[in-house]
Protein backbone atom coordinates (compact mmCIF):
# COMPACT_ATOMS: atom_id res chain seq x y z
CA UNK A 1 0.00 0.00 0.00
CA UNK A 2 1.28 3.29 -0.95
CA UNK A 3 1.38 6.21 1.46
CA UNK A 4 -1.24 8.64 0.10
CA UNK A 5 -0.36 12.37 -1.49
CA UNK A 6 -0.69 14.93 0.82
CA UNK A 7 -3.55 17.75 -0.21
CA UNK A 8 -1.62 20.96 -1.78
CA UNK A 9 -2.07 23.37 1.16
CA UNK A 10 -1.94 27.40 0.50
CA UNK A 11 -4.64 27.53 -2.20
CA UNK A 12 -6.91 29.75 -0.86
CA UNK A 13 -4.04 32.54 -0.03
CA UNK A 14 -3.17 32.71 -3.58
CA UNK A 15 -6.96 32.86 -4.85
CA UNK A 16 -8.75 36.22 -6.02
CA UNK A 17 -11.42 37.00 -3.56
CA UNK A 18 -13.47 36.72 -7.24
CA UNK A 19 -12.22 33.52 -7.52
CA UNK A 20 -13.47 32.23 -4.46
CA UNK A 21 -16.73 33.28 -4.54
CA UNK A 22 -16.97 31.46 -7.86
CA UNK A 23 -15.54 28.06 -6.15
CA UNK A 24 -18.10 28.35 -3.24
CA UNK A 25 -20.74 28.77 -5.57
CA UNK A 26 -19.58 25.64 -7.33
CA UNK A 27 -18.74 23.36 -4.80
CA UNK A 28 -22.07 23.24 -2.33
CA UNK A 29 -21.07 20.33 0.42
CA UNK A 30 -18.13 18.39 1.76
CA UNK A 31 -18.44 15.45 -0.01
CA UNK A 32 -18.32 14.31 -3.44
CA UNK A 33 -21.14 11.97 -3.93
CA UNK A 34 -21.77 11.24 -0.44
CA UNK A 35 -17.93 10.35 -0.07
CA UNK A 36 -15.70 12.13 2.16
CA UNK A 37 -13.07 12.01 -0.28
CA UNK A 38 -9.05 12.98 0.99
CA UNK A 39 -6.96 14.40 -2.25
CA UNK A 40 -5.46 10.74 -2.89
CA UNK A 41 -8.87 9.91 -4.13
CA UNK A 42 -10.32 13.79 -5.42
CA UNK A 43 -7.16 14.30 -7.99
CA UNK A 44 -8.72 11.28 -10.15
CA UNK A 45 -12.15 12.67 -10.82
CA UNK A 46 -13.13 15.15 -12.89
CA UNK A 47 -13.97 18.55 -11.36
CA UNK A 48 -17.04 20.51 -11.87
CA UNK A 49 -17.29 22.33 -14.80
CA UNK A 50 -15.57 26.01 -14.63
CA UNK A 51 -13.04 24.70 -11.64
CA UNK A 52 -9.74 23.13 -11.38
CA UNK A 53 -8.87 20.15 -9.51
CA UNK A 54 -6.75 21.67 -7.15
CA UNK A 55 -9.81 24.76 -6.61
CA UNK A 56 -12.45 22.11 -6.90
CA UNK A 57 -10.18 20.75 -3.53
CA UNK A 58 -10.43 24.04 -1.79
CA UNK A 59 -14.43 24.33 -1.82
CA UNK A 60 -14.23 20.98 0.04
CA UNK A 61 -12.09 22.26 2.49
CA UNK A 62 -13.89 24.88 3.00
CA UNK A 63 -17.29 23.55 3.53
CA UNK A 64 -15.16 20.93 6.26
CA UNK A 65 -13.86 23.93 7.96
CA UNK A 66 -16.18 24.19 10.78
CA UNK A 67 -14.70 21.70 12.55
CA UNK A 68 -15.24 20.45 15.81
CA UNK A 69 -11.34 20.04 18.16
CA UNK A 70 -10.43 17.41 20.35
CA UNK A 71 -7.52 17.47 22.70
CA UNK A 72 -5.25 15.36 20.27
CA UNK A 73 -2.19 17.17 19.20
CA UNK A 74 -0.34 15.65 16.32
CA UNK A 75 3.46 15.76 16.14
CA UNK A 76 3.64 19.14 14.41
CA UNK A 77 1.71 21.16 17.46
CA UNK A 78 -1.80 21.11 15.91
CA UNK A 79 -5.26 19.77 17.41
CA UNK A 80 -7.13 16.79 15.89
CA UNK A 81 -10.81 17.55 14.93
CA UNK A 82 -13.78 16.46 13.07
CA UNK A 83 -16.69 17.38 11.18
CA UNK A 84 -20.25 15.72 11.00
CA UNK A 85 -21.25 15.43 7.59
CA UNK A 86 -23.68 13.42 6.33
CA UNK A 87 -23.90 9.81 6.71
CA UNK A 88 -22.54 10.31 10.18
CA UNK A 89 -25.60 11.83 11.95
CA UNK A 90 -27.79 8.95 10.34
CA UNK A 91 -25.36 6.23 11.57
CA UNK A 92 -25.06 7.56 14.90
CA UNK A 93 -28.52 7.57 15.36
CA UNK A 94 -29.13 4.36 13.98
CA UNK A 95 -26.15 2.77 16.09
CA UNK A 96 -28.08 4.10 18.84
CA UNK A 97 -30.78 2.34 18.81
CA UNK A 98 -29.40 -0.74 17.24
CA UNK A 99 -26.45 -1.00 19.93
CA UNK A 100 -27.71 0.79 23.14
CA UNK A 101 -31.41 0.22 23.10
CA UNK A 102 -33.46 -2.95 22.94
CA UNK A 103 -35.71 -2.23 19.73
CA UNK A 104 -36.03 -5.59 17.80
CA UNK A 105 -33.53 -7.22 19.54
CA UNK A 106 -32.76 -10.87 18.54
CA UNK A 107 -34.86 -13.01 21.68
CA UNK A 108 -31.64 -15.40 21.51
CA UNK A 109 -29.52 -12.12 22.79
CA UNK A 110 -32.37 -11.00 25.54
CA UNK A 111 -32.90 -14.09 26.62
CA UNK A 112 -30.39 -14.98 29.62
CA UNK A 113 -30.42 -19.08 28.89
CA UNK A 114 -28.71 -17.89 25.20
CA UNK A 115 -26.83 -15.09 25.56
CA UNK A 116 -23.88 -16.04 27.18
CA UNK A 117 -23.47 -18.55 24.12
CA UNK A 118 -23.57 -16.24 21.69
CA UNK A 119 -21.46 -13.74 23.88
CA UNK A 120 -18.32 -16.14 23.93
CA UNK A 121 -18.41 -16.64 20.25
CA UNK A 122 -18.12 -13.24 19.88
CA UNK A 123 -15.39 -13.13 22.20
CA UNK A 124 -13.35 -15.22 20.44
CA UNK A 125 -14.30 -14.13 17.11
CA UNK A 126 -12.96 -11.08 18.20
CA UNK A 127 -9.48 -12.42 19.92
CA UNK A 128 -8.64 -14.66 17.14
CA UNK A 129 -9.09 -11.54 14.61
CA UNK A 130 -7.48 -9.37 16.30
CA UNK A 131 -4.80 -10.99 16.79
CA UNK A 132 -4.26 -12.37 13.26
CA UNK A 133 -4.35 -7.85 12.13
CA UNK A 134 -1.01 -8.09 14.42
CA UNK A 135 0.52 -10.99 12.85
CA UNK A 136 -0.81 -14.65 14.49
CA UNK A 137 -0.89 -17.49 12.45
CA UNK A 138 -3.22 -20.52 13.59
CA UNK A 139 -6.58 -21.27 12.16
CA UNK A 140 -10.01 -20.80 13.59
CA UNK A 141 -10.52 -24.23 14.74
CA UNK A 142 -7.57 -24.92 16.39
CA UNK A 143 -7.86 -21.54 18.31
CA UNK A 144 -11.58 -22.07 18.70
CA UNK A 145 -10.48 -25.41 20.66
CA UNK A 146 -7.76 -24.20 22.95
CA UNK A 147 -10.34 -21.66 24.50
CA UNK A 148 -13.37 -23.64 24.83
CA UNK A 149 -10.77 -26.70 26.05
CA UNK A 150 -9.07 -24.45 28.14
CA UNK A 151 -5.50 -25.86 26.95
CA UNK A 152 -2.37 -24.07 27.10
CA UNK A 153 -1.27 -22.24 24.05
CA UNK A 154 1.08 -24.01 22.14
CA UNK A 155 2.88 -20.89 20.69
CA UNK A 156 3.38 -17.55 20.66
CA UNK A 157 0.27 -16.64 18.21
CA UNK A 158 -1.87 -19.23 20.43
CA UNK A 159 -0.78 -17.17 23.35
CA UNK A 160 -2.04 -13.95 21.43
CA UNK A 161 -5.59 -15.23 20.60
CA UNK A 162 -5.75 -16.42 24.37
CA UNK A 163 -4.92 -12.98 26.02
CA UNK A 164 -7.08 -11.06 23.82
CA UNK A 165 -10.26 -13.30 24.54
CA UNK A 166 -9.22 -13.21 28.41
CA UNK A 167 -9.17 -8.84 27.62
CA UNK A 168 -12.06 -8.81 26.06
CA UNK A 169 -13.87 -11.34 28.69
CA UNK A 170 -12.71 -8.41 31.51
CA UNK A 171 -14.05 -5.09 29.57
CA UNK A 172 -17.00 -6.28 31.34
CA UNK A 173 -15.93 -5.76 34.65
CA UNK A 174 -13.72 -2.84 34.02
CA UNK A 175 -16.37 -0.54 32.13
CA UNK A 176 -17.38 0.60 35.33
CA UNK A 177 -13.93 2.22 36.49
CA UNK A 178 -12.52 5.59 34.97
CA UNK A 179 -9.89 5.40 32.80
CA UNK A 180 -6.32 5.92 33.98
CA UNK A 181 -2.64 5.02 33.36
CA UNK A 182 -2.67 2.27 35.30
CA UNK A 183 -5.87 1.06 33.96
CA UNK A 184 -4.43 1.66 30.20
CA UNK A 185 -1.25 -0.66 31.59
CA UNK A 186 -3.66 -3.15 33.35
CA UNK A 187 -5.17 -3.89 29.84
CA UNK A 188 -1.91 -3.70 27.77
CA UNK A 189 -0.27 -6.20 30.15
CA UNK A 190 -3.26 -8.37 29.88
CA UNK A 191 -3.11 -8.52 25.64
CA UNK A 192 0.91 -8.81 26.42
CA UNK A 193 1.84 -11.90 28.73
CA UNK A 194 3.87 -13.67 27.35
CA UNK A 195 4.52 -12.35 23.74
CA UNK A 196 6.74 -9.97 23.78
CA UNK A 197 10.50 -9.78 22.67
CA UNK A 198 11.36 -8.38 26.32
CA UNK A 199 8.38 -9.23 28.83
CA UNK A 200 9.24 -6.32 30.83
CA UNK A 201 7.78 -3.94 28.18
CA UNK A 202 4.28 -5.45 29.07
CA UNK A 203 2.18 -2.53 31.15
CA UNK A 204 4.30 0.87 30.37
CA UNK A 205 5.71 3.19 28.18
CA UNK A 206 8.16 2.49 25.21
CA UNK A 207 11.20 4.38 26.61
CA UNK A 208 13.65 6.73 24.62
CA UNK A 209 15.81 3.97 23.09
CA UNK A 210 12.62 1.81 22.22
CA UNK A 211 12.24 3.33 18.89
CA UNK A 212 8.72 2.36 17.35
CA UNK A 213 7.56 3.26 14.04
CA UNK A 214 4.43 2.27 11.76
CA UNK A 215 5.83 0.97 8.72
CA UNK A 216 5.24 -1.97 6.04
CA UNK A 217 7.21 -4.91 4.77
CA UNK A 218 9.54 -2.36 2.66
CA UNK A 219 10.02 -0.51 5.45
CA UNK A 220 8.37 2.65 4.59
CA UNK A 221 7.69 4.96 7.33
CA UNK A 222 3.82 5.46 7.53
CA UNK A 223 3.44 6.86 11.39
CA UNK A 224 6.22 8.02 13.66
CA UNK A 225 4.46 8.03 16.87
CA UNK A 226 5.43 11.08 19.32
CA UNK A 227 8.42 11.50 21.73
CA UNK A 228 8.57 8.53 24.71
CA UNK A 229 9.35 11.90 27.33
CA UNK A 230 5.35 13.31 26.39
CA UNK A 231 3.76 9.83 26.69
CA UNK A 232 2.92 10.49 30.50
CA UNK A 233 1.27 13.99 29.49
CA UNK A 234 -0.12 12.57 26.47
CA UNK A 235 -1.80 9.67 28.24
CA UNK A 236 -3.16 11.87 31.00
CA UNK A 237 -5.00 14.34 27.99
CA UNK A 238 -6.56 10.73 26.55
CA UNK A 239 -7.74 9.47 30.02
CA UNK A 240 -9.58 13.02 30.70
CA UNK A 241 -10.55 12.75 27.52
CA UNK A 242 -12.40 9.08 27.81
CA UNK A 243 -13.66 10.11 31.07
CA UNK A 244 -15.62 13.12 29.77
CA UNK A 245 -13.73 15.71 31.46
CA UNK A 246 -12.61 17.41 27.85
CA UNK A 247 -13.68 18.86 25.33
CA UNK A 248 -16.13 21.38 27.48
CA UNK A 249 -18.96 20.46 24.43
CA UNK A 250 -20.64 17.28 23.63
CA UNK A 251 -18.82 14.29 21.67
CA UNK A 252 -21.55 11.60 21.02
CA UNK A 253 -20.13 8.77 22.91
CA UNK A 254 -19.85 6.45 19.75
CA UNK A 255 -17.69 9.21 18.20
CA UNK A 256 -15.64 9.49 21.31
CA UNK A 257 -15.18 5.87 21.68
CA UNK A 258 -13.58 5.59 17.99
CA UNK A 259 -11.73 8.30 18.36
CA UNK A 260 -10.12 7.14 21.97
CA UNK A 261 -9.27 3.94 19.25
CA UNK A 262 -7.47 6.47 17.21
CA UNK A 263 -6.02 8.39 19.85
CA UNK A 264 -4.20 5.27 21.33
CA UNK A 265 -2.66 3.93 18.10
CA UNK A 266 -1.72 7.23 17.02
CA UNK A 267 0.50 7.57 20.18
CA UNK A 268 1.73 4.21 20.46
CA UNK A 269 2.90 4.06 23.25
CA UNK A 270 3.91 0.50 24.03
CA UNK A 271 6.72 -1.25 22.31
CA UNK A 272 4.38 -3.79 21.09
CA UNK A 273 0.46 -4.65 21.40
CA UNK A 274 -0.87 -0.99 20.63
CA UNK A 275 -3.42 -2.12 17.97
CA UNK A 276 -4.81 -4.55 20.03
CA UNK A 277 -5.09 -2.18 22.93
CA UNK A 278 -6.44 0.36 21.16
CA UNK A 279 -9.35 -1.39 19.52
CA UNK A 280 -9.79 -3.49 23.07
CA UNK A 281 -9.79 0.57 24.32
CA UNK A 282 -12.87 1.01 22.10
CA UNK A 283 -14.75 -2.00 23.45
CA UNK A 284 -13.92 -0.58 26.83
CA UNK A 285 -15.78 2.92 25.89
CA UNK A 286 -18.63 1.58 23.97
CA UNK A 287 -19.50 -0.58 27.26
CA UNK A 288 -18.86 2.36 29.70
CA UNK A 289 -21.65 4.16 27.83
CA UNK A 290 -24.13 1.59 27.82
CA UNK A 291 -23.70 0.18 23.89
CA UNK A 292 -24.65 -3.55 25.70
CA UNK A 293 -24.89 -4.73 22.39
CA UNK A 294 -20.79 -4.67 21.55
CA UNK A 295 -20.53 -7.59 23.94
CA UNK A 296 -21.73 -9.45 20.81
CA UNK A 297 -20.18 -7.93 17.75
CA UNK A 298 -16.96 -8.52 16.16
CA UNK A 299 -15.14 -5.37 14.42
CA UNK A 300 -12.10 -7.18 13.82
CA UNK A 301 -12.80 -9.75 11.31
CA UNK A 302 -14.42 -6.57 8.99
CA UNK A 303 -10.88 -4.60 9.60
CA UNK A 304 -9.18 -8.48 9.05
CA UNK A 305 -11.04 -8.27 5.42
CA UNK A 306 -9.82 -5.06 3.86
CA UNK A 307 -6.49 -4.64 6.28
CA UNK A 308 -5.49 -1.57 3.49
CA UNK A 309 -8.75 0.34 4.54
CA UNK A 310 -8.18 0.27 7.84
CA UNK A 311 -4.81 1.63 7.56
CA UNK A 312 -5.57 4.41 4.91
CA UNK A 313 -7.99 5.47 7.32
CA UNK A 314 -5.27 6.61 9.68
CA UNK A 315 -2.73 8.47 7.26
CA UNK A 316 -6.29 10.10 5.25
CA UNK A 317 -6.74 11.76 9.07
CA UNK A 318 -2.71 12.30 9.41
CA UNK A 319 -1.85 13.74 6.07
CA UNK A 320 -5.16 15.62 5.60
CA UNK A 321 -4.90 18.64 8.47
CA UNK A 322 -5.82 15.95 11.27
CA UNK A 323 -9.25 15.31 10.05
CA UNK A 324 -10.61 12.70 12.29
CA UNK A 325 -13.51 12.49 10.02
CA UNK A 326 -11.71 9.91 7.62
CA UNK A 327 -11.26 7.49 10.56
CA UNK A 328 -14.72 8.59 11.92
CA UNK A 329 -16.91 7.56 8.87
CA UNK A 330 -14.66 4.16 8.50
CA UNK A 331 -15.04 3.08 11.70
CA UNK A 332 -18.78 3.55 11.96
CA UNK A 333 -19.29 1.61 8.84
CA UNK A 334 -17.33 -1.27 10.41
CA UNK A 335 -19.73 -1.03 13.67
CA UNK A 336 -22.71 -1.25 11.30
CA UNK A 337 -21.39 -4.24 9.59
CA UNK A 338 -20.79 -5.84 12.94
CA UNK A 339 -24.54 -4.91 13.81
CA UNK A 340 -25.59 -6.65 10.91
CA UNK A 341 -23.52 -9.45 10.96
CA UNK A 342 -24.64 -10.09 14.35
CA UNK A 343 -28.05 -9.95 13.38
CA UNK A 344 -27.79 -12.34 10.36
CA UNK A 345 -25.90 -15.21 12.52
CA UNK A 346 -28.78 -15.56 15.07
CA UNK A 347 -31.02 -15.55 12.40
CA UNK A 348 -28.88 -18.37 10.81
CA UNK A 349 -28.49 -20.01 14.24
CA UNK A 350 -32.32 -19.31 14.80
CA UNK A 351 -33.15 -21.16 11.07
CA UNK A 352 -30.60 -24.27 12.16
CA UNK A 353 -32.73 -24.53 15.45
CA UNK A 354 -36.18 -24.85 13.90
CA UNK A 355 -35.00 -26.92 11.53
CA UNK A 356 -33.30 -29.17 13.46
CA UNK A 357 -36.34 -29.36 15.65
CA UNK A 358 -38.12 -30.58 12.40
CA UNK A 359 -35.90 -33.31 11.88
CA UNK A 360 -36.38 -34.27 15.30
CA UNK A 361 -39.24 -35.89 14.50
CA UNK A 362 -37.95 -37.77 12.42
CA UNK A 363 -35.18 -39.56 14.87
CA UNK A 364 -36.28 -42.95 15.36
CA UNK A 365 -33.64 -43.55 18.60
CA UNK A 366 -35.19 -41.04 20.20
CA UNK A 367 -39.17 -41.23 21.69
CA UNK A 368 -41.15 -38.19 21.91
CA UNK A 369 -40.25 -37.16 25.44
CA UNK A 370 -36.70 -37.19 24.71
CA UNK A 371 -37.29 -35.47 21.20
CA UNK A 372 -38.96 -32.63 23.56
CA UNK A 373 -36.32 -32.42 25.84
CA UNK A 374 -33.40 -32.20 23.27
CA UNK A 375 -35.89 -29.15 21.80
CA UNK A 376 -36.04 -27.31 24.36
CA UNK A 377 -32.33 -27.70 25.34
CA UNK A 378 -31.72 -26.45 21.71
CA UNK A 379 -33.21 -23.01 23.38
CA UNK A 380 -31.83 -23.39 26.92
CA UNK A 381 -28.14 -24.91 26.86
CA UNK A 382 -27.34 -24.20 30.57
CA UNK A 383 -30.66 -25.74 31.58
CA UNK A 384 -30.21 -28.49 34.21
CA UNK A 385 -32.44 -31.06 33.76
CA UNK A 386 -32.99 -34.53 36.77
CA UNK A 387 -35.08 -37.57 36.75
CA UNK A 388 -37.25 -35.71 38.91
CA UNK A 389 -38.62 -33.19 36.85
CA UNK A 390 -38.26 -35.10 33.43
CA UNK A 391 -40.81 -37.53 35.45
CA UNK A 392 -42.98 -35.14 36.42
CA UNK A 393 -42.85 -33.54 32.89
CA UNK A 394 -44.21 -36.11 31.28
CA UNK A 395 -46.18 -38.01 33.92
CA UNK A 396 -43.73 -41.06 33.77
CA UNK A 397 -42.97 -43.46 36.21
CA UNK A 398 -39.24 -42.56 37.39
CA UNK A 399 -37.38 -45.68 35.69
CA UNK A 400 -39.01 -44.38 32.42
CA UNK A 401 -37.46 -41.03 33.18
CA UNK A 402 -33.77 -42.50 34.22
CA UNK A 403 -33.63 -44.45 31.09
CA UNK A 404 -34.61 -41.75 28.60
CA UNK A 405 -32.10 -39.63 30.25
CA UNK A 406 -28.94 -41.82 30.09
CA UNK A 407 -30.01 -43.18 26.66
CA UNK A 408 -29.39 -39.12 25.63
CA UNK A 409 -26.20 -39.31 27.70
CA UNK A 410 -25.26 -42.19 25.40
CA UNK A 411 -26.22 -40.28 22.26
CA UNK A 412 -24.18 -37.59 23.42
CA UNK A 413 -26.55 -35.01 23.35
CA UNK A 414 -26.51 -34.75 27.58
CA UNK A 415 -23.96 -34.44 30.05
CA UNK A 416 -24.50 -36.43 33.60
CA UNK A 417 -22.87 -35.66 36.37
CA UNK A 418 -23.93 -36.10 40.46
CA UNK A 419 -24.56 -33.18 42.76
CA UNK A 420 -25.49 -34.28 46.15
CA UNK A 421 -27.09 -37.36 46.06
CA UNK A 422 -29.01 -35.76 42.88
CA UNK A 423 -27.90 -36.68 39.34
CA UNK A 424 -28.23 -33.76 36.94
CA UNK A 425 -28.09 -33.65 32.97
CA UNK A 426 -26.98 -30.25 31.11
CA UNK A 427 -26.77 -30.29 27.27
CA UNK A 428 -23.78 -30.69 25.69
CA UNK A 429 -21.70 -28.58 24.21
CA UNK A 430 -22.27 -28.05 20.14
CA UNK A 431 -25.64 -29.34 20.75
CA UNK A 432 -26.63 -28.33 17.21
CA UNK A 433 -23.79 -30.02 15.29
CA UNK A 434 -24.36 -33.23 17.34
CA UNK A 435 -27.95 -32.97 16.67
CA UNK A 436 -27.11 -32.53 12.83
CA UNK A 437 -25.13 -36.04 12.61
CA UNK A 438 -28.22 -38.01 14.36
CA UNK A 439 -30.50 -36.41 11.91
Amino acid sequence: MKKPKTPPSHLLADLAPERIVTIIQGVDEPTVKGEYLHWDKLRFHSPPEGLSTEEWWVGLKLHRSNRKTVPLKGNSGGRFSYTLPEPIPQRLHEIDLGAGGTIQMPEQITNPDTRDRYCVSSLIEEAITSSQIEGAVTTRPVAKEMIRSGRKPSDRSERMILNNYVTMSRLGELKDQPLTKDLVFEIHRLITEETLDDPSGAGRFRRDNEKVVVNDMYGEVYHDPPPAAQLGDRMKAMCDFANEKTPSGFVHPVLRSIILHFWLAYDHPFVDGNGRAARALFYWSMLRHNYWLCEFISISPIILKAPGRYQLAFLYTETDENDLTYFVLYHLDVIQKAIHQLHDYIKRKSEQVRKLDSELRGVVMLNHRQRALISHALRHPNHVYSIESHRRSHNVVYETARTDLIDLVKQGLLTASKVGRTWCFTPEGELETRLSHLA
